[in-house]
């Protein structure tokens, strides 16, 4: 939460200024601004400086083992439409652009994680539109492939995220999502098709961990 009389930061700014650009473990294709231990990001965030940090300001497993299983494997995004849900840093979705996929899209509801994804995709090379949005309630999006790393660290986030998941799902959509098997991901709707080791944030550690990519049955 905002501190009473404190004057949020402009996010792009602070960026560039505060988020040293730096490869991802694991992802060396891509590059991101990065949080560090010097970055100060709970100014921006507007939090106390002993609240977490935003999520999307660092690696975490269930984004970066889908952008190397979709770097590693570019004919699951060539020519589609590919959405991003919950795209915090962007990763996911600079991937899919990376490869070749048609049109991305990331999504996320943290307007400075919206102003970090302009920020990388630029540094990548890649055309993305950003969008601030919560679109869990709505109907499907009209594209081809859905992508979602790490929502599921909450259960009422997951009950949400699987509802939206579920109804993509039926309309014909594909869906991919990226964990590293935290509490309420839900294992029986789901199928593994690939496992990486990955840089994750999340962990606690900061180190490397195994995480898989899952398929919703009844995905190729």
């Amino acid at each position: 939460m905002k501190r009473p009389g404190m004057q949020q930061p402009d996010p792009v700014a602070f960026i560039k200024a505060n988020l040293p650009i730096l490869p991802v473990p694991s992802i060396p294709e891509i590059r991101l601004h990065t949080a560090g231990p010097a970055s100060g990001l709970w100014r921006l965030a507007g939090r106390r400086e002993a609240d977490p940090a935003p999520y999307w300001a660092y690696p975490w497993a269930g984004g970066a083992v889908l952008a190397r299983h979709l770097l590693d494997r570019p004919e699951i995004v060539v020519g589609r439409r590919v959405l991003d849900l919950g795209a915090g840093s962007g990763l996911v979705a600079i991937a899919a652009a990376k490869v070749g996929a048609a049109a991305v899209t990331a999504v996320d509801i943290d307007a400075n994680a919206i102003a970090a994804i302009g920020l990388n995709a630029a540094i990548n090379d890649v055309n993305i539109v950003a969008v601030a949005a919560d679109i869990t309630g709505d109907s499907p999006p009209e594209t081809d492939l859905l992508v979602v790393g790490d929502l599921f660290y909450d259960p009422m986030l997951a009950l949400r995220v699987m509802a939206f998941l579920r109804r993509c799902h039926a309309s014909g959509i594909e869906v991919l999502i990226g964990d590293p098997e935290r509490a309420h991901l839900p294992h029986g709707e789901l199928s593994r098709i690939a496992t990486h080791t990955v840089a994750d944030f999340g962990g606690g550690t900061g180190g490397a961990a195994p995480a898989g990519v899952f398929a919703l049955f009844g995905n190729g």
